[in-house]
């Protein structure tokens, strides 16, 4: 049976926030902040204190969120109140040491900190300050008084601050706070699954400098992961090289070789829940690895032998996770990824071509079909984060029978 997925699920689109931006010298990146939520269709309000004038115009706010900017508590006297009831959650970034004592503390002199008393969905916030004030004990006390009220914090970072001096202090990067804002909003339908991720390319060496590998990137992989963290799961990432930033928030073992993996998995298979193996392994290593680098030669003959296949040695265990393996293909094979589902024991493979445009690796698209025991789902071209949340849908669907 073959079914399709028609359009892409974004966990933003359709979303209001309500965005509070506060007197910082971070207040500049509010505008990058509203283009990326507008982006992923999101509507944005924003509301901004008479500091945060001081280092960005409401007319740039604006211009960027296609709304008006709210400021003044009394030229709209219900505004605290409408604005508050049509937000599906509230940001504050940056958030200012001020701002923050005063929710801490129930002040509302002002109409950002008046919605915050009188919105009850969920807060995000994104300090932004100097080390020496992040780190002051009474800004710590507020602080974690508002984390044990259920506002979610976001960074900061550690980096270079306005101000010249180096310390933890710095306002997380978009990214990061876009990325916990979906986390925020996304359905925890994974919190009882610890999930193992492998991403990425194994690396199988002829000689200390030069080595076999493939084109993957770890792209799909990534996105799997943060996708399963986002849903409420644990998780763990066991990676190959990869040029891309570690997900924050999950379990990271970064490896070599094919073996390196294997021993990897091993290791943290006994309380996994799931395996998903999106990591595009290698399937041969040298016959023999020379001890120096191999001197140049007109030609040069190497043997192969087959790597260790880690689903399939997984796959015959008799307390096994629920396994999720990948199909790369160059064509339409697809009748070689339902003999790999069957031989290897799977229990959902993801079939792609990569020879179809945008699909496969260094991309952030991919078109991939997802083949179990009951069904297939062939989806069309879309981003890889929301090719991970259709892999997860049908996970969590599986799981449920």
């Amino acid at each position: 049976m073959i079914s399709s997925v028609i359009e892409e699920r974004k966990v933003l689109r359709d979303k209001s926030v309500l965005l509070g931006v506060t007197g910082g010298v971070a207040a500049y990146k509010a505008v990058d902040l509203i283009r990326r939520l507008r982006d992923e269709g999101t509507s944005v309000i924003v509301i901004m204190t008479e500091a945060a004038k001081k280092f960005i115009t409401p007319l740039s706010l604006e211009i960027a969120s296609q709304n008006r900017v709210y400021s003044d508590l009394f030229s709209d006297p219900m505004a605290h109140i409408t604005l508050s009831a049509n937000a599906d959650i509230m940001v504050v970034a940056p958030a200012t040491a001020n701002t923050i004592g005063k929710f801490a503390r129930g002040i509302a002199d002002n109409l950002l900190t008046t919605c915050l008393l009188s919105f009850i969905g969920k807060v995000v916030i994104a300090p932004s300050m100097n080390w020496r004030m992040y780190e002051n004990p009474v800004f710590q006390e507020n602080l974690k008084y508002l984390l044990s009220r259920g506002v979610i914090q976001v960074g900061p970072e550690k980096g270079g601050l306005a101000c010249g001096e180096e310390g933890m202090g710095r306002m997380s990067d978009i990214s990061e706070i876009i990325e916990t804002i979906r986390s925020a909003l996304s359905q925890k339908d994974l919190a009882k699954e610890k999930i193992l991720v492998t991403a990425g390319p194994t690396r199988e060496y002829l000689d200390p400098i030069r080595f076999i590998s493939n084109r993957s990137s770890g792209r799909m992989g990534y996105a799997i992961a943060r996708a399963a963290l986002r849903r409420g799961a644990e998780v763990i990432l066991i990676s190959g090289p990869s040029v891309l930033s570690q997900p924050k928030g999950i379990k990271f073992v970064l490896v070599d070789t094919t073996v390196d993996m294997l021993n990897a998995v091993n290791r943290e298979l006994p309380s996994s829940t799931v395996l998903i193996m999106s990591a595009a392994v290698s399937d041969f290593v040298p016959a023999e690895k020379a001890e120096e680098k191999i001197e140049k030669s007109e030609e040069l003959l190497l043997g192969l032998h087959r790597t260790p296949d880690i689903i399939s040695e997984i796959g015959k265990r008799i307390n096994r996770p629920f396994i999720i393996g990948f199909a790369a293909e160059t064509g339409r094979k697809i009748e070689r990824a339902r003999r790999k589902l069957k031989e290897k024991d799977m229990d959902m493979i993801i079939f792609n071509d990569i020879t179809e445009t945008g699909s496969g690796f260094d991309v952030d698209t991919n078109s991939v079909v997802i083949i179990d025991r009951k069904k297939e789902i062939r989806l069309p071209l879309m981003s890889k984060d929301s090719v991970a949340d259709a892999i997860l849908d049908r996970l969590v669907e599986l799981r449920a029978k």
